[in-house]
């Protein structure tokens, strides 16, 4: 009878450190595709950026040419 209760109880830790070490390895993955992700973005707001950044000098340019075509 007593051995068939520490049977039991092992299996249920066994069983618990099972769960626990599928949630930890679920979390893992969730953040190394979190940091992929970040750095995928990071690259395309790097392009947005620099995109940004040339039209608006663009228009700023536009916008001096015009006022000197105007004076």
């Amino acid at each position: 009878m007593q051995d068939q209760r520490i049977e039991k109880i092992a299996a249920v830790a066994v069983n618990i450190t099972k769960v626990l070490v599928i949630i930890y390895l679920g979390f893992v993955e969730v953040f190394k595709i979190g940091k992929l992700l970040r750095e995928k973005l990071d690259a395309e707001f790097d392009i947005s950026r620099k995109w940004a950044s040339q039209a608006y000098s663009i228009l700023k340019k536009r916008q001096a040419e015009q006022k000197v075509a105007r004076v």
